[in-house]
C-alpha cells in the first residue's frame, strides 16, 4: 500500500507543478484584499510605481549597463507593461515580466564590477512588484513557483556568464522575493480572516434578527391563543346552552347545537395542545392571566413616570370596547416604546396618544431628546418577550396595519401605528308586527 501511495504522489507531482506555474495564475479565485476599495488603492500604487520605474529604469540601464537612452527606454517600457497588466491578467503579466527581465540581463553588461548582475536594481523592483500584485490573488503554491522560477533563471544566467557576477549576486533578489512572498501571503491571509469575520458577523446578526422575530411571533401566537380561546369558549357555552335558552328548539336543531359545541371544544383542545409549547415556562399560570389593553395604559404611564420619564397620556374614543387583539397590540406598542424611552432617553418627555377613529385605532408615542447622559436603566416593568422595533412591526403587520418609527430632527423619536378596526355591523331592523283582519 505504501508503494502504491508513493507512486500516486509521484504521478500527481507533474500535474501539481503544471498547475502551480500555469493553471493557478490563469484562474485566480482569490479577490483582492479590501474588496473594490483595496483594488482601487492598489491600482493607484501600481501606476505611481510604473511612472517612477519609467524614469529610474531608463537612467539605470543607460548609465550603469552601457545602453543608449533609446534601447534603455524601450526595455524599461517592456518592464512596465506587465506590471500594469498584473492587475487584470496575472499569468501573461508574470511570464512576460520574467522573460523581459531575463532578456535585459542577457543583453546588458555592467559598466563596472560594482553594478549588480544579472539583476539590475530596477529589475529587482519590477520583479518584486509584479510578484506582489500577482501573488495577492494567486495560491500559495503559485507564489512558491514564481520564486523558484526567478531563482532558476538567475542560476542559469550566472552559470552561462560567470565573469559578470558570482553566485552571491543572486542572493539579494532571492531574499527580497522571499520577503515579498511571505508578506503577500500574510496580507492575503489577513484579508481572508477579515472576510470570514465579516461574513460571520453578518450571519450572526441575521440569525439574531431571525431569532428575535421568531420569539416575538411565538409571543404573539401565545397571546392570540388567549384571545381565540376566549371566543371559542363563548361559542361552546352558547351552543351548549342554546337548547335551554331558546324555546321550541327542534330535536334536529338541538343536535346541531350539540355538534357545534363538540366541534368547538375539539378545536379548542387541539389549539391548546399545539400552542402549549409556546407558553412561558416562568409563568405557568399565564393561561388564566387576563391580557392587558388600553384601559391599563394609565398604570403603565404612571410606572414610567416613576422611572424618571415625564410621560403623558391622552386617550380619545371608546378604547375600552376595542377587539382583544387590537387592544393588546396597542398596549404592547406603547409598552415597548416607553421602555425604549427609559433605556435610551432618560429624563425625556414622552407623549402617548391613543385615539379611536371610525375605522382604525391610532397610536402615537413621541419623546423629546434625553435630558441627561445615557445610562443603563432597567425596563419600567418586566417585558414579556418584546424585541424592539422588530416586535412592534410584527404586531402591526399581523393586523394589516401601518407602522412608522423615525428619529426627529430635534433629536427625539416618534413611533406611530395605525391598527385597522373591523367594521361595526349595522343593527338589524326589528320587523313591525302586523295584524290580520279588518279594523
Amino acid at each position: 500500500m505504501k508503494i502504491i501511495s508513493s507512486d500516486r504522489r509521484l504521478r500527481s507531482l507533474p500535474a501539481a507543478s503544471g498547475a502551480a506555474v500555469w493553471g493557478d495564475l490563469a484562474r485566480p479565485s482569490i479577490p483582492f484584499p479590501g474588496g473594490p476599495r483595496g483594488h482601487r488603492t492598489l491600482t493607484v500604487l501600481v501606476w505611481l510605481l510604473a511612472v517612477t520605474l519609467y524614469f529610474a529604469g531608463t537612467l539605470d540601464l543607460a548609465q550603469h549597463y552601457s545602453l543608449g537612452y533609446g534601447p534603455a527606454m524601450a526595455l524599461t517600457v517592456a518592464r512596465i507593461v506587465p506590471l500594469v497588466l498584473a492587475l487584470s491578467r496575472p499569468r501573461p503579466a508574470w511570464w512576460t515580466q520574467l522573460v523581459v527581465t531575463v532578456a535585459i540581463a542577457a543583453l546588458t553588461r555592467p559598466s563596472s564590477p560594482a553594478e549588480p548582475w544579472p539583476w539590475a536594481v530596477t529589475s529587482v523592483l519590477a520583479l518584486t512588484a509584479t510578484l506582489t500584485v500577482v501573488g495577492l490573488r494567486a495560491s500559495r503554491r503559485a507564489i512558491l513557483a514564481m520564486w523558484l522560477e526567478v531563482l532558476a533563471a538567475g542560476a542559469v544566467l550566472a552559470a552561462l556568464v560567470p565573469q559578470h557576477g558570482g553566485w552571491y549576486a543572486l542572493l539579494p533578489l532571492t531574499v527580497i522575493l522571499a520577503v515579498a512572498a511571505v508578506t503577500v501571503n500574510a496580507v492575503r491571509s489577513r484579508g481572508d480572516v477579515q472576510a470570514r469575520l465579516a461574513l460571520a458577523e453578518e450571519r450572526g446578526a441575521a440569525e439574531e434578527a431571525r431569532a428575535s422575530l421568531l420569539q416575538e411571533r411565538a409571543r404573539i401566537a401565545r397571546e392570540l391563543h388567549d384571545v381565540v380561546a376566549h371566543h371559542m369558549s363563548v361559542i361552546t357555552v352558547q351552543a351548549d346552552s342554546a337548547p335551554y335558552r331558546v324555546a321550541d328548539v327542534s330535536p334536529g336543531a338541538a343536535e346541531e347545537f350539540g355538534a357545534i359545541a363538540a366541534e368547538a371544544r375539539r378545536s379548542l383542545s387541539e389549539m391548546r395542545r399545539l400552542l402549549h409549547v409556546l407558553r412561558n415556562e416562568e409563568s405557568p399560570d399565564g393561561e388564566n392571566t387576563p391580557q392587558p389593553g388600553p384601559q391599563d395604559l394609565p398604570a403603565l404611564v404612571e410606572t414610567t413616570r416613576r422611572a424618571g420619564v415625564d410621560a403623558r397620556l391622552e386617550l380619545a374614543g371608546q378604547v375600552e370596547d376595542l377587539p382583544a387583539a387590537v387592544g393588546l397590540s396597542a398596549y404592547r406598542l406603547v409598552q415597548e416604546a416607553l421602555s425604549n424611552v427609559v433605556r435610551h432617553a432618560p429624563g425625556a418627555r414622552a407623549d402617548v396618544r391613543v385615539r379611536q377613529a371610525a375605522d382604525a385605532l391610532h397610536v402615537s408615542v413621541v419623546n423629546s431628546p434625553p435630558a441627561q447622559a445615557r445610562r443603563a436603566v432597567e425596563p419600567v416593568e418586566p417585558r414579556a418577550g418584546g424585541h424592539g422595533l422588530v416586535g412592534m412591526r410584527e404586531r402591526v403587520a399581523m393586523l394589516d396595519g401601518e407602522f412608522t418609527a423615525e428619529a426627529l430632527a430635534e433629536g427625539g423619536f416618534r413611533v406611530t401605528a395605525v391598527l385597522p378596526l373591523p367594521p361595526v355591523p349595522a343593527p338589524t331592523p326589528t320587523p313591525t308586527p302586523t295584524t290580520s283582519g279588518t279594523p
